[in-house]
């Protein structure tokens, strides 16, 4: 398994958007469309910076992630949008992916804190995996999804 990251750009944007999920796992999830489109909206404010990322293992597409940051910060730190395409779940993806987010994450901003992301209420498996790689929960929500956060290691 050889998981990289390659921003979304007009090169493979289309790729990213064929990406698919479970029929039941769409509301634990939002679509690579609307991810792209907080690019651009920025529905967490003008200091928020989107950069999303399409998952490859080798040259084969098999997810979506995005990070969401305030630079100036040292918690603003989010992983969302994650989601490993229908057809390669259950393969180790999902946990090599966001290792190397964060490892990414602390790699290219060193006030970085602690990193956050959210996960839904009934989404059991990705909370399995959140837990399992050292988030814990805040006991903050936001709608349906309960906000999780991991202490830098370093």
């Amino acid at each position: 398994m050889d998981i990289h990251f390659k921003p979304v750009t007009r090169d493979n944007w289309e790729e990213a958007l064929a990406l698919k999920i479970l029929d039941h796992q769409h509301e634990f999830v939002p679509s690579v469309a609307v991810s792209l489109a907080k690019v651009f909206i920025k529905p967490d404010g003008e200091n928020v910076e989107y950069l999303p990322f399409a998952i490859y293992d080798k040259e084969q597409i098999v997810g979506f992630i995005m990070h969401a940051y305030e630079e100036a910060t040292t918690d603003m730190y989010w992983i969302n949008g994650f989601f490993i395409d229908q057809a390669f779940q259950q393969k180790g993806y999902g946990k090599r992916a966001m290792i190397e987010m964060m490892t990414w994450i602390e790699n290219r901003f060193p006030q970085c804190q602690e990193i956050r992301l959210t996960v839904h209420k009934n989404n059991m498996v990705a909370r399995k995996l959140y837990e399992h790689l050292g988030f814990i929960s805040i006991d903050m929500s936001v709608g349906d999804e309960e906000i999780m956060m991991k202490e830098r290691l370093r």
